[in-house]
């Protein structure tokens, strides 16, 4: 399966967007997705998850209350919301795909850069 995440851009702080991982080529059903962030200078960290059908997610301390993953496999989409923007949400924002361990995904991405303002 091949993955294009998209929606950055610069935002303000307090601000809301909406983050977009189509996936093609593959069966997206079939996959477990992730999110991941990556602020300069630092490591890519697993944000959240969502399961196959997308009855269940989970979120990372750092996500939990902010963030929201969601998937609509008709578009083969996941979807991550950000609402009340920070600084430290800045940075480089990637999905990934597994079949079964989805904070290691075999298949990445291109990531979408966001940028949070003062």
């Amino acid at each position: 399966v091949q993955l294009q995440a998209s929606g950055g851009g610069l935002v303000q702080i307090g601000d809301s967007l909406r983050l977009s991982c189509v996936g093609s080529g593959g069966a997206f059903k079939d996959y477990l997705i992730g999110w991941f962030h990556q602020p300069p200078g630092k490591e890519r960290e697993f944000l959240a998850s969502i399961n196959r059908d997308g009855s269940n997610t989970f979120y990372t301390d750092s996500a939990k209350g902010r963030f929201t993953i969601s998937r609509d496999n008709a578009r083969n989409t996941v979807y991550l919301q950000i609402n009340v923007a920070r600084p430290e949400d800045t940075g480089v924002y990637s999905c990934g795909a597994d079949h079964i361990i989805v904070t290691k995904p075999a298949y990445w991405g291109q990531g979408t850069l966001v940028t949070v303002s003062s």
